[in-house]
């Protein structure tokens, strides 16, 4: 009888009455090889339940609940009274189903009024956050909501304004305003199986998103209360710190400190984002990271120069627990948005190891500080960020650990080599995060930076030497109003990130497109590469082979022949040339997406010049898997319609009927399209809708009749 100490090699060799017998043979001694080295799979099991929750098209019920809750004891159970090989596999059940529950359990716990229709009138409310948007308009979310003629229990608890025209009062946060201006509920995907903004919109508690062409009125002054002070705080720091270095370089220093990058404006972004450049406008655990190192290495060098401290007390925790403060300090002072909330848990646990004793920078200590950001805020599995963060953490820690091994007993580095160690360890650590998270980021962008390692090998290394030593200066001098020396630093060094930013996105060929991914892809190339780095001997092999397999699929996946938006603004045509587009102007965000999504660097305008669609009165004609169709927009497509109805014929409008056309064609109006969403018809004829890929969940719900205020 085989047990988990017997040698793998002793194994008995599987025959057709014993195939069972010796496949959990080959499992137990697998797992017993791996024994002590599991934990840092805990948080890949959790996940596994999380992601679970949000692939299900209908919203898990009571039997599915209560269902995993049982099936989760009874592997707790199993756990606890299994033999040893049965123990990891058990744990991982139930923190399967425990990532199930939880997800659930989040969900349902900020579930708040959303707006079910489009309202356009008065709108109150107090200014929480500003912000702007992709097209460069100001952006105010209001909480406190009031809609007159709105029954309160269906009002949302925060909404999002876009402010299109000049904003003639000072936006400070906690003043009360009101506007007049159009809002809607939050926007569904602009393709089937496309990202649904609704689900993030849900997590934050936005209930409806508009604009305003109309004057912002102050009604009340802003308002006391500790949140509120800490953001006026930081919009009077950022605006401070523009006045005193005016320019994108202000701007770029204001949003590394203070994280408003309201002073950034779009070229740069935009040339950020070419250059690979553009996580170092995101507070994230890069900033926060250089922050508490800089912190704890500088006090921690401090003190060791005078012996009586350094023999008598224990510095490293005191260089650890000071640095904890500055992580929080550098939080609140931040806005504290998703992205450095996870970076604080992440430094938080490793600052924490060292207070404890351990490794700071392990395995263990991202596995513990992945499952508290999982359990706490489970929907942060589906960010780009949160995937970003850990897949560079994780490849760091494994290469630098696998150095570590290499180097043991070697002798120490000597004269020139020993100084050019931190450079090579900073250019290292740039190209081992750039691949790590390559895949992510051209997954959600849909774009690979051609010379994104040569940007970032030349500029991250100096955010840590000269850009975030000098914010601590800064922040040190500035009770003494002494800042002005360490923001005069971060100015020279921002400058160089800008000028490597402008110059690479003007090279040749600086962004390549890339066409998005199958839906599944992703997932298994993660969990190819987390079993290639955390599991030990080397069976990870089968890890690296069942990631390259995914990218190997990348390529070979199909986009939509036909896409056609969900309020029948825009209509895309797959050709030849590439994705054919109706309209040069009008649903850009769409079109964006689309083009994006296709791997295509045009223009909306340039994809409505191709081939594909013929004009006719009031829109364009093409013709589609053996079908005459037609896109009939604004007032004359409108008045073309009844004429154009006629049998065989589908008609696509952005114009609501009041009543069925007259003739015998198919019709896709904005009344018919509000029950499906966008459409996408594959080549042979097959459709599909976004409301049959996105399912009956808390946030995308059956659609309510439509009503108008």
């Amino acid at each position: 009888m085989w047990s988990p100490a017997q040698p793998a090699g002793d194994l008995p060799r599987p025959g057709a009455p014993s195939l069972a017998r010796w496949l959990a043979a080959a499992i137990g001694a697998a797992l017993a090889r791996a024994q002590g080295a599991l934990f840092p799979l805990a948080p890949v099991a959790l996940g596994l339940g999380v992601g679970l929750y949000f692939a299900l098209t209908d919203e898990p019920g009571p039997l599915l609940l209560t269902a995993s809750a049982l099936a989760g004891a009874l592997c707790l159970i199993g756990a606890r009274l299994g033999p040893d090989w049965v123990r990891p596999l058990a744990l991982a059940g139930a923190l399967m189903a425990a990532g199930l529950l939880l997800a659930t359990w989040r969900a349902q716990s900020v579930a708040a009024p959303v707006l079910g229709w489009h309202r356009y009138g008065p709108v109150e409310g107090r200014i929480v956050e500003v912000d702007r948007s992709v097209s460069d308009a100001v952006r105010l979310t209001l909480d406190r909501v009031v809609l007159p003629g709105v029954d309160p229990d269906r009002v949302p608890q925060s909404v999002r304004v876009s402010v299109h025209g000049t904003l003639d009062l000072d936006p400070v946060a906690g003043t009360r305003v009101m506007l007049t201006g159009r809002l809607g509920p939050p926007g569904g995907p602009v393709e089937p199986g496309g990202f649904d903004f609704r689900r993030l919109a849900w997590f934050e508690g936005l209930g409806a998103v508009g604009y305003t062409q109309s004057p912002v009125l102050a009604l009340e002054d802003p308002e006391p209360g500790l949140a509120l002070s800490l953001t006026r705080l930081r919009q009077r720091l950022a605006q401070g710190i523009r006045d005193r270095l005016p320019g994108e370089t202000g701007g770029f220093v204001a949003a590394l400190l203070t994280g408003d990058r309201s002073g950034v404006g779009i070229e740069t972004t935009e040339d950020l984002r070419r250059s690979n450049l553009a996580h170092l406008l995101a507070i994230s655990g890069l900033h926060m990271g250089l922050l508490t190192g800089v912190v704890y290495g500088g006090l921690r060098a401090f003190l060791a120069l005078f012996p009586v401290l350094a023999l008598r007390l224990p510095i490293r925790k005191i260089a650890a627990l000071v640095a904890l403060v500055a992580a929080a300090a550098y939080l609140a002072l931040s806005g504290g948005n998703v992205a450095t909330q996870r970076a604080f848990v992440m430094v938080a646990v490793m600052l924490g190891a060292v207070l404890a004793e351990r490794r700071a920078l392990s395995m263990r200590s991202v596995a513990l500080a992945a499952l508290i950001l999982l359990a706490w805020r489970p929907e942060a599995l589906l960010s780009v960020g949160f995937q970003m963060s850990f897949a560079a953490t994780v490849a760091l820690v494994a290469v630098f650990r696998w150095l570590r091994e290499r180097r043991q007993g070697a002798p120490r580095l000597r004269g020139w080599r020993r100084l050019l160690a931190p450079l090579a360890g900073a250019a290292l650590c740039s190209l081992v995060a750039g691949l790590a998270t390559a895949p992510y980021a051209a997954a959600q962008f849909h774009r690979i930076a051609e010379y994104g390692l040569l940007a970032n090998i030349v500029s991250v290394p100096l955010m840590g030497v000269l850009v975030m030593p000098a914010a601590v200066l800064a922040a040190v001098l500035w009770p003494l109003g002494l800042e002005g020396i360490g923001l005069w630093l971060m100015a020279q060094g921002t400058r160089w990130i800008l000028f490597v930013a402008h110059w690479v996105s003007e090279l040749d060929g600086a962004v390549r497109q890339v066409p998005a991914p199958p839906g599944w892809l992703m997932p298994v190339f993660t969990l190819g590469a987390l079993w290639l780095v955390l599991w030990p001997g080397r069976s990870r092999l089968a890890g690296a082979a069942l990631a390259i397999a995914a990218l190997a699929f990348w390529g070979l996946g199909t986009r939509p022949a036909l896409l056609v938006e969900g309020g029948g603004a825009l209509v895309g045509l797959m050709t030849p040339e590439g994705r054919a587009l109706s309209k040069p102007r009008g649903a850009g965000f769409v079109a964006r997406n689309w083009l994006e999504a296709d791997g295509d660097g045009a223009s909306q305008a340039e994809a409505a010049g191709r081939p594909g669609f013929q004009p006719v009165p009031g829109g364009v004609a093409f013709r589609f898997g053996g079908t005459d169709w037609l896109h009939l927009t604004g007032r004359r497509g409108a008045e073309a319609l009844a004429d154009a109805c006629r049998d065989g014929v589908v008609i696509v409008t952005d114009q609501r009927m009041a009543g069925p056309p007259a003739g015998t064609c198919t019709l896709w109006d904005p009344r018919s399209l509000r029950a499906t969403g966008a459409l996408a018809f594959e080549a042979g004829g097959g459709m599909r809708t976004a409301a049959e890929a996105s399912g009956q969940r808390l946030w995308s719900p059956a659609p309510r009749p439509r009503r108008s205020d």
